[in-house]
C-alpha cells in the first residue's frame, strides 16, 4: 500500500533583515529619487518562502516634516529621497522599515521584523557668501541679502588707513558653516581710475591716491569662495568725495554795528553805522577754505 504524504507549510517564522541597525551618511546636495539605501542592503528573507510587504515610517521626525524618504514599492524596499534636503533644516533622522509576511490590513496571522535606519546629513557646499550684516527674505532662511556699505572721503587727502563704512567693514560669510570656505574680495566694478583697493583676505577698503572731484564712486565688490568661483556675492559700496570740513566756520567780527533811518521801507538795506552810503555787511569764514 502506497501512502502519500503531503506536509502543509505553515507561517510559523518571521522574516529576516540581514542587519537590524543601518547606518547611512547622504551629501546634502544628493539629487531628488536617488537610492540612498540599496534594495539588497534591507531585503529580508523568510523561512516560510512567504511574499515580503514592506513599509517604512519616520521614527525622529524633523521640525520641517516628514516626506523626505520612501520605498521604491511595497515589494521594494529600496529607499530613495523625495524631496531636497537641506542641512540647516535637520542633519539626522531616524527610519523603522517594517517587513510582513502578509499584506498590511490582512486577517490572517501576520510575522513582522523591523530594521532601523539612521540617516545622517552632510553639508554640502550649496550656498554663495553673505555680505553681512544681512535681512533674510524668504521664511526658511536660506537667502540672506545685504543692503550695502557707504562712506566718506575728503577730496585730495589720501587716508594712510582703511576706510571707515557704515554700518560697519565689508565682511562675508561662508553660509555653509561647517565647510567654512575661505572667501577672498575684489573690486569688479566701479573704479575705472584705480582709486581704491580692497585687500583680498581682509576686505578693507583703501585708497591708492586721493579723489580729485566731487563725484561719487559707486564700487562693486565681489567676495569668491577660494575653492569655487561659481559661489561669490557682490555687494555695493557707495563712496562720497567731500571737501575738507576740519574748521567750524567763523564771523569775522564778533559784533557789527549798523544804522536804520526813521520810518524804512521793509526791505532796504541796513547801513554801516555812521555811515549811510555803506550797507552793512555781515560775512564768516572758514579756515577749510582759505583760498575760497
Amino acid at each position: 500500500l502506497d501512502i502519500q504524504v503531503t506536509i502543509l507549510n505553515i507561517n510559523d517564522n518571521s522574516p529576516v533583515f540581514p542587519q537590524g541597525n543601518l547606518t547611512v551618511v547622504v551629501p546634502e546636495d544628493i539629487k531628488v529619487n536617488s537610492v540612498i539605501v540599496a534594495r539588497e542592503d534591507v531585503s529580508a528573507s523568510d523561512a516560510d518562502m512567504d511574499t515580503i510587504y514592506y513599509e517604512l515610517t519616520t521614527v525622529m521626525v524633523s521640525t520641517f516634516g516628514e516626506g523626505y524618504f520612501a520605498i521604491k514599492g511595497v515589494n521594494n524596499p529600496a529607499i530613495y529621497l523625495q524631496k531636497a534636503l537641506d542641512f540647516e533644516k535637520f542633519n539626522v533622522t531616524t527610519l523603522a522599515l517594517y517587513a510582513r509576511d502578509r499584506p498590511v490590513g490582512s486577517s490572517e496571522q501576520t510575522n513582522t521584523a523591523t530594521t532601523t535606519i539612521n540617516v545622517h546629513i552632510e553639508q554640502a557646499d550649496t550656498k554663495p557668501p553673505w555680505f553681512k550684516p544681512c535681512s533674510f527674505v524668504n521664511t526658511d532662511r536660506s537667502i540672506c541679502i545685504n543692503s550695502g556699505y557707504t562712506g566718506t572721503v575728503n577730496i585730495y587727502e589720501i587716508p594712510t588707513q582703511p576706510l571707515i563704512l557704515q554700518p560697519g567693514p565689508i565682511h562675508a560669510i561662508d553660509p555653509d558653516y561647517i565647510l567654512n570656505e575661505k572667501i577672498v574680495y575684489s573690486i569688479v566694478g566701479g573704479d575705472a581710475e584705480k582709486v581704491f583697493s580692497v585687500d583680498a583676505d581682509t576686505g578693507n577698503l583703501t585708497m591708492n591716491k586721493a579723489a580729485t572731484s566731487l563725484d561719487s564712486y559707486s564700487l562693486q565688490v565681489m567676495a569668491t569662495q577660494v575653492n569655487n568661483v561659481q559661489k561669490y556675492s557682490v555687494a555695493r559700496v557707495e563712496i562720497k568725495v567731500v571737501g575738507k570740513n576740519n574748521h567750524p566756520p567763523y564771523f569775522e567780527n564778533t559784533t557789527y554795528y549798523g544804522t536804520v533811518p526813521v520810518n524804512l521801507v521793509p526791505g532796504s538795506f541796513v547801513f554801516h553805522s555812521g555811515n549811510l552810503s555803506t550797507p552793512l555787511k555781515i560775512t564768516a569764514a572758514d579756515d577749510d577754505f582759505i583760498n575760497v
